[in-house]
């Protein structure tokens, strides 16, 4: 039995995985000064075994919370700390691309594994890094997927759905949530011109004619690979074309811009808060923790 912290904005997702985990729940209380500081106040005694929820989506001052409520629970009781974050932010720097870039990962990383004894997260973007317990060294780093919940969904939703990863990153997911969903898969190919100038091109021979597509990616964030990909299905012909995406992240007027290519439903997962969010991953997280 352990004690499952989280924060107020956060408070939908912490009831599940706590009444998944069977553990008591508590809330951190944060008072903001004007100066911007922040003063957090935990229950005054906590057990050995504590779990902290903290997405990591607009990670800046979360990270800076994380660096004062992990020593402070020690402080109050906690001897097994574990940070679950089912979005784990500065996982896309995984090497300097240029001379004198920071490698974002390997730091952020290093941090929490100073703090935390186990870090957890949901479909983290790792490419030239294999596992979670490289990310976080001398760590339990535990990396769970909800590609197959996905597959699930999509299958239940638009049965005979043909499942395609925007780019090649996102084939991986595409394929397990195909396997799940007793559904086909395939890739497109993505070339990046910039942060949000992206050319997507479909499989070569691919048929689309008439059928209903469904993109499945990790992260959505400023929505442009997901655009030129729904553009392109629909060019070819598709009758339909969804979104299924792990992070709901959808930067600014992102998810507009989805719709406005021609998308017509967009499905999450509960890994981000968003008004997209309709598959629940607390029995994954909670699963993952027990046997952690």
């Amino acid at each position: 039995m352990g004690l499952l912290l989280h924060f107020d904005d956060e408070a939908v997702l912490a009831a599940e995985l706590a009444r998944a985990l069977g553990w008591p729940l508590a809330a951190v209380r944060c008072h903001a000064f004007p100066d911007g500081e922040w003063k957090l106040t935990l229950p005054a005694t906590l057990p050995p075994r504590v779990a902290v929820l903290r997405g990591l989506h607009q990670p800046n001052a979360k990270l800076a919370a994380l660096m004062i409520l992990a020593p402070a629970a020690r402080e109050l009781g906690a001897l097994d700390l574990a940070l679950v974050a089912p979005y784990l932010a500065y996982m896309r720097q995984d090497m300097a691309f240029q001379p004198g870039e920071a490698v974002s990962q390997r730091h952020i990383g290093r941090a929490l594994a100073g703090w935390f004894d186990t870090v957890l997260t949901v479909d983290p973007h790792l490419h030239r890094v294999a596992t979670m317990d490289e990310v976080v060294p001398g760590r339990r780093g535990l990396a769970v997927s909800a590609a197959a919940l996905i597959g699930a969904h999509v299958a239940a939703q638009v049965p005979g759905a043909l499942l395609l990863g925007p780019d090649e990153e996102a084939g991986q997911w595409a394929r397990v949530a195909a396997r799940a969903g007793g559904l086909q898969a395939d890739v497109c190919h993505k070339v990046r011109h910039g942060d949000r100038d992206v050319h997507v091109a479909l499989p070569a021979g691919l048929a689309v004619q008439g059928r209903p597509v469904v993109l499945v990616d990790d992260v959505a964030s400023t929505g442009r690979t997901l655009v030129e990909a729904a553009r392109a299905v629909l060019a070819a012909g598709a009758a339909t074309v969804d979104v299924a995406v792990t992070h709901a992240l959808f930067v600014g007027d992102a998810l507009a811009q989805v719709h406005a290519a021609g998308v017509r439903h967009v499905w999450s997962t509960n890994c981000v808060p968003h008004p997209s969010n309709v598959i629940c991953v607390a029995p994954l997280l909670a699963q993952a923790l027990r046997s952690g």
